[in-house]
């Protein structure tokens, strides 16, 4: 059988492609398919142990078992189709504007909207950062968004409505990244499931950030991702 795979960020650049089909034998696993990938690109070695897998933009167990003319995205633990219009959830190069997703969320009920901004700072790691590259595998990033933000509600149910803006491209210093906006009746509920939420995007949604200062750049390696334990049936 013949699978399509897609590698993003640091994954991308070791294998120097970032589509390639592979034939595989039937009944072949994702474990498998790691195993093939170690083998015929000696680089991705160290990188696959934490690497998950997802298929029809869905993660999956590392015994799910491939078929034939299956698209497997190769998910590298994250730093962190889209919408052609902004949504509650939005995967975009466009800058982001915070008041139009507060304005999403917010209904007459509500006494409190928390937004949080993600901004692009001038340091990392005593580096003097010049600016930063994101990329996202786009269809599933907005899925993943939408799923964080169920998780969020279902968590605090108090609140009323979440949303999640993430911008990809080249940001200069300054620009937002990421908006998180969570409404609610009351101020601590909002503020809470913000908070929450966040860090959930941080480690679930697949986002990689590339930081460039002067003489250099590198791919910033967050959050393994954690894949479903079993196969699906």
């Amino acid at each position: 059988m013949t699978v399509s795979l897609r590698f993003f960020a640091s994954l991308r650049e070791a294998v120097g492609q970032k589509e390639m089909c592979l034939d595989m034998a039937d009944g072949a696993t994702i474990d498998d398919l790691k195993a093939r990938l170690s083998i015929d690109f000696p680089k991705l070695e160290a990188m696959l142990p934490r690497v998950v897998c997802a298929i029809d933009d869905e993660y999956v167990a590392s015994d799910e078992r491939l078929r034939d003319g299956a698209q497997v995205a190769l998910i590298p633990p994250v730093s962190g189709g889209a919408a052609p219009e902004p949504g509650l959830y939005w995967v975009t190069y466009e800058p982001l504007e915070a008041q139009k997703l507060a304005d999403l969320v917010r209904t007459d009920a509500d006494g409190a909207v928390t937004l949080f901004y993600g901004v692009v700072r001038n340091n990392s790691e005593g580096r003097d950062v010049e600016r930063l590259e994101y990329e996202a595998h786009e269809s599933m990033a907005a899925r993943q968004l939408e799923e964080v933000a169920n998780e969020t509600k279902a968590r605090f149910p108090d609140v009323t409505q979440v949303g999640a803006w993430h911008r990809i491209g080249t940001l200069e210093l300054g620009e937002a990244s990421l908006l998180v906006a969570v409404s609610s009746p009351h101020r601590k509920e909002s503020f809470d499931a913000c908070h929450w939420c966040v860090d959930r995007i941080k480690e679930v949604v697949p986002v990689w950030k590339k930081e460039h200062w002067t003489g250099g750049s590198a791919w910033v390696e967050g959050h393994a991702v954690e894949p479903p334990t079993t196969a699906s049936t």
